[in-house]
């Protein structure tokens, strides 16, 4: 890839969800990733649950949005209670919702459990974006299309790699079996070790429309840089590391 060829940087800021997830994070720690999200101009920021609120308040006239998560990390959680969980983060200002499957249930073929999992999510949105979480570490290939079909089947708008927290996270193969099991109307979201402009760039290659990360300065900077200069490539990034 040539630099003329490179995305700019608004280009890729506007398709990052910044990850404020983890459960140890303090309220100033929270803040200043609030604060970076903003400086960066991503598109929006995912955090916990209790902190949806916040963060509204916080990033009020900076034109990023405030994301969540629902059943996380595990999704073991009843579908009325993700249902439940998502009707109160759009009370709290929440723009869009990034949901975990029933891994389990996945795992054990019961893809018509998963779907209706989703569409009770879906349901409960209304016009609330949608991003179904099947954590591929944990899947084979065949459960990996069968939750990216399940998902759309459900009205997924987004089928998405990771929470985080497991023992893997975004893959190219990965990623690529979601792409080619949706159909167009329904976009990949890369999340899990996403944490450089490499990878960032591969993947996008590949289809994928957004990531979710917590790096986003330092990609973001490295692609800056690399326009400035007009280097095309790095070192390489891990894919898999958090």
């Amino acid at each position: 890839m040539t630099t003329q060829q490179l995305p700019t940087v608004s280009a890729v800021a506007g398709m990052i969800d910044h990850a404020i997830l983890k459960p140890e994070l303090t309220r100033a720690e929270v803040d200043a990733a609030l604060d970076d999200a903003a400086a960066n101009h991503v598109f929006s920021v995912c955090v916990r649950p209790s902190d949806i609120a916040h963060a509204v308040e916080g990033l009020e006239g900076t034109g990023v949005l405030v994301g969540t998560v629902i059943g996380f990390p595990h999704g073991t959680t009843s579908t009325a209670a993700k249902a439940a969980e998502a009707r109160q983060a759009i009370a709290d200002g929440a723009a869009e919702l990034d949901m975990v499957v029933n891994i389990g249930w996945l795992r054990s073929g019961l893809t018509d459990e998963v779907e209706a999992d989703v569409r009770g999510v879906v349901d409960a949105a209304g016009e609330t974006i949608v991003k179904v979480i099947l954590e591929t570490a944990y899947l084979d290939d065949d459960q990996i299309v069968a939750g990216s079909k399940a998902a759309e089947r459900a009205g997924a708008a987004f089928v998405k790699t990771s929470t985080g927290f497991a023992g893997g996270g975004a893959t190219l193969p990965h990623l690529r079996l979601m792409r080619d099991a949706v159909s167009d109307s329904v976009q990949v979201k890369a999340s899990g070790g996403v944490r450089g402009l490499d990878t960032v760039l591969e993947m996008l290659d590949l289809g994928v429309t957004r990531f979710g990360t917590s790096a986003s300065g330092t990609i973001l900077a490295d692609l800056a840089h690399r326009l400035e200069t007009g280097r095309a490539s790095g070192a390489g990034d891990d894919t898999t590391s958090y």
